[in-house]
């Protein structure tokens, strides 16, 4: 049996599939929080910073170490105050460490 598979761009393959679209805006939507407060993020920080799930109005970003962590609690009001200003409802940033692998 010979069977031809047509291969697709990941472009494709997100639009064709509701579950994949999904995941892809919601991807986005972190990103975009993410780079919305960048600036506030110390400059030796933002590499060890990355985007998380956002549910609701809680968002979720990701960071490598406790005392980075540390950091960003103590920086969470500002950061919802500017993710406000540019029109996403936060009322919560959870931080979750991650490890180095």
């Amino acid at each position: 049996m010979n069977r031809r598979f047509n291969s697709v761009t990941l472009l494709e393959a997100t639009e064709g599939s509701p579950t994949l679209a999904g995941l892809a805006a919601r991807a986005r939507e972190a990103g975009e929080r993410l780079a919305a407060v960048q600036d506030l993020i110390p400059p030796e920080m933002r590499a060890g910073v990355k985007a998380g799930p956002a549910e609701g109005d809680v968002w979720c970003m990701l960071v490598y170490g406790s005392a980075a962590a540390a950091k960003l609690r103590q920086l969470a009001p500002i950061l919802q105050a500017r993710l406000k200003s540019r029109g996403w409802d936060v009322a919560t940033i959870r931080i979750k460490v991650q490890s180095r692998r």
